[in-house]
């Protein structure tokens, strides 16, 4: 089942709001009555100084060595990285880029990888003792950055109905209260069941089981916020809504665009593929507001290993990755690909067959006489008023594209958090298209996945609109008839639950209050819950703003040995390249009362379904491999599942990439039309995206310093272009307040220090989750329902 694969569009999942629940108009009377504790306290003013000139190098294996030995001891640390990424070891928890096919790296980490497996790893244990002592009101006080620094949770904990305090609960006790809740509502869909991407395979698989056998598909995952949209996109033109490239096609590219992602923080070990590719002659463009030292200059610490390269660690200005940066205004990439493209055309009109693979064209695609008309018609002050480009820049982009045979384009939430997210993706698309440049080597669309497993959330089921041949398979292999009414995505959860409409919310991993929009209007809709619960490894700011009942679920990591009836266990895990890796932790857990994910599942299934199910949730979990089983039974592209992965990794079929096969409704790939957002904006406003830092991980904070960006000891910061902070008056490191504007309504968040930066002016950036309250929840891109976390409207004022 390929990500995102999808049959009838849900009604009402254009725009804001849905039919099933009308906008909601509540975000003035959020901000009048803020929750305690539902936006993170500032920690300290931050200091501004100069950023990094290279990515890696000594200053990543000092912080890397800095952070697993401080939290996980000297020995214990490096024996646990040398297993990462290992086809023996687990899978890192932090970023989905595939690791090589054939032999690893020893180190086979980068510097954000370790913090993540350190930090699951850590020897800091959380016990009863410590809620004991800190209240809810306590907690919620602290910092995210302290929680995350308590350690691992231990064991179940309650928080009943009026308590200030958690306490301790056992596992049955546990089931019995939430199966008890599940069972006296008014209905399933009175209940929604979160996913983040850190669940296995197995346990994504067993989650979807027991959700449909309870009844309902309201199934929201992290995926709704992030590649929803890559998703949308890819499968209306190619038919397939995961990535056409495998790690090997970035040995045999001639160009590989950049576009609105910043792999030196957040997928590091591709600079890697990107530095390999670089060395062997392939030019790199970027394309991003921001100037990210990760596309720029790289010093990889696997020289260290080569006598001949050692030098270039400690010595020089690394390698050099983009030859073009194009410092685009936010959400100006439709009007860049149209330049580029409407450049590209000009020549081909020249010199017919030399620009454009006709070949291809005529063969594979469709809409392509459409496309081109609307290509002349578009206008070039249009393109350059949108993109805030000039022409020769777009020029040179177009010029690198016309001198390579194979080109890659990668991107991330850079593109997919905007209203016009599909339709921007989709010029990514029509680009491809142009040059033949989807199945074949060294070519192809790349969304690269920014968490470990939720391209493989997805292809187990986790999708509030699986398509009927899913459930048909599913039912058949279960004995039961699924549901088949559409289920909601994290953005009509939200709403559901501060309409009270759903009173129970399950969540497993995942930080959902920090990951999601609009802070103040979801803390209310948690609220209003009846009961939350939660399954995770440490404790975040979702623990503490809750249902009337809340519940801890402490489970194993990635890291840890799964002792079950069966033996030790191991899991799966598919990359942003649709590869199936086993994951098998290696650490002695960090509590004998924690259970793994796949047994949590289990455990909930059998009280919650008790004979309604004829499921063997308690045979399933002694032996993986019979999860494997019915996974195959399934899904296809996982036939033989035990006997290859077994053996090996293995690919997932990809019917773009390996056979120019696209599964769309004409049979071809489709060239789309899309107009040039405009953008304009009234007089003191500004543009804000959020991104993160180079010390977190999602939500989650390894430390308080962003030296790629010359940030530290501090987040509450907004970046600003020089010439707009002096023209509004201000300066740097003043503190200020941000006000965001979306169709009438506004949302402020206070205590921004001004950072000048080189950012197009009108534009600005803000860390997340701290820019999350400005985001409104019913801001959403246009048919992947996505919030709108890249192009917020703000205006800037002086703290009051």
């Amino acid at each position: 089942m390929a990500e995102d694969e999808t049959t009838a569009q849900k009604p009402g999942k254009v725009g804001s709001g849905s039919p099933q629940s009308p906008p909601a108009r509540d975000a003035d009377r959020d901000q009048e009555n803020p929750t305690p504790g539902a936006q993170p306290p500032s920690e300290t003013r931050a200091e501004i100084g100069e950023p990094a000139r290279v990515a890696a190098g000594l200053p990543a294996m000092y912080q890397t060595t800095r952070f697993a030995v401080r939290e996980m001891g000297v020995v214990r640390g490096f024996q646990t990285l040398l297993n990462a990424n290992k086809k023996t070891g687990f899978d890192c928890q932090s970023c989905a880029w595939p690791s090589p096919d054939g032999d690893r790296q020893v180190a086979e980490f980068c510097e954000n990888g370790a913090k993540a497996i350190a930090d699951e790893a850590t020897t800091k244990r959380i016990t009863r003792d410590f809620f004991r002592d800190h209240s809810l009101d306590d907690l919620r006080s602290r910092s995210d950055l302290w929680l995350g620094q308590q350690g691992r949770l231990t064991e179940p904990m309650v928080k009943r109905a009026g308590s200030s305090h958690y306490q301790p609960i056992s596992w049955d006790d546990a089931f019995a209260l939430i199966a008890a809740e599940l069972n006296a509502l008014p209905s399933p869909d009175a209940a929604a069941f979160y996913t983040s991407g850190r669940t296995s395979n197995e346990a994504a698989f067993l989650y979807q089981l027991f959700v449909r056998q309870f009844g309902t598909n309201n199934l929201p995952d992290c995926s709704n916020m992030c590649h929803e949209s890559s998703g949308a996109a890819m499968n209306e033109t190619l038919g397939i809504g995961k990535g056409c490239v495998k790690l090997e096609d970035f040995d045999h590219a001639d160009a590989i665009f950049i576009i609105g992602q910043n792999p030196g923080t957040n997928h590091p070990r591709m600079l890697t593929s990107l530095e390999r590719a670089k060395l062997r002659g392939a030019k790199i463009v970027s394309i991003n507001p921001l100037p990210e030292v990760g596309n720029f200059r790289f010093k990889n610490p696997q020289n260290l290993k080569n006598p001949l390269r050692t030098a270039r660690v400690f010595f020089g200005d690394g390698t050099k990755l983009s030859d073009l940066w194009l410092p685009l205004r936010i959400n100006g990439d439709v009007a860049l690909l149209k330049g580029m493209m409407k450049e590209m055309l000009a020549e081909e009109e020249k010199r017919p067959g030399t620009v454009f693979d006709l070949e291809f064209i005529r063969g594979y695609t469709a809409g392509f006489d459409e496309f081109i008309a609307d290509l002349r018609a578009t206008r070039w002050d249009e393109i350059l008023v949108s993109s805030g480009l000039s022409r020769d820049q777009i020029r040179a982009a177009a010029e690198v594209a016309m001198q390579s045979k194979r080109i890659i384009c990668c991107w991330a939430m850079g593109l997919t958090q905007h209203k016009n997210a599909v339709a921007t993706i989709q010029e990514i698309i029509n680009f491809l298209l142009l040059g033949g440049n989807v199945g074949r080597p060294g070519a192809g669309p790349c969304p690269v996945r920014g968490h470990s497993n939720v391209q493989g959330d997805r292809t187990m089921g986790i999708w509030e609109r699986m398509n009927d041949k899913f459930l048909d398979k599913l039912g058949a292999e279960f004995g039961f008839d699924p549901p088949r009414k559409h289920g909601t995505d994290t953005v009509e959860t939200i709403k559901q639950m501060h309409e009270g409409r759903i009173r129970v919310f399950v969540g497993v991993g995942g930080n959902f209050l920090s990951a999601t929009p609009d802070t103040e209007f979801t803390a209310k809709a948690l609220q209003s819950c009846r009961l939350t619960a939660q399954v995770s490894i440490k404790l975040n700011r979702s623990h503490l703003i809750t249902g009337e009942i809340a519940l801890i679920l402490p489970c194993l990591g990635r890291s840890e040995i799964d002792r079950q009836a069966g033996g030790e266990q191991f899991v799966t895990v598919e990359d942003s390249m649709g590869i199936i890796n086993p994951s098998r932790g290696v650490l002695e857990p960090a509590s004998e009362h924690l259970r793994s994910e796949p047994a949590i599942v289990a455990g909930l299934a059998r009280a919650t379904l008790a004979e309604r199910s004829r499921v063997d949730w308690e045979g399933l979990v002694a032996d993986y491999n019979r999860i494997r089983d019915h996974i195959e039974n399934v899904i296809p592209g996982f036939e033989r599942f035990n006997q290859r992965i077994a053996e090996d990794i293995f690919y997932l079929p990809n019917a773009a990439r390996d056979e120019r096969k696209f599964n769309t409704d004409v049979g071809r790939a489709k060239f789309t039309v899309h107009p040039i957002p405009r953008n304009e904006l009234p007089p003191g406003r500004y543009i804000m995206m959020t991104i993160r830092s180079h010390d977190q991980f999602n939500t989650h904070l390894y430390g308080l310093d962003d030296r790629y960006r010359g940030i530290f000891n501090g987040r509450r910061v907004v970046f600003m272009n020089a010439e707009d902070v002096a023209d509004a008056g201000l300066k740097r490191g003043q503190l200020v307040d941000l006000t965001s504007h979306y169709d009438g309504e506004k949302r402020t968040a206070g205590g921004f220090q001004i950072v000048p930066y080189n950012i197009p002016r009108g534009c600005t950036a803000t860390y997340f989750p701290e820019g999350n309250a400005l985001v409104s929840i019913n801001s959403v891109a246009e048919r992947s329902n996505t919030p709108v976390s890249k192009f917020v409207i703000v205006s800037v004022a002086p703290q009051r």
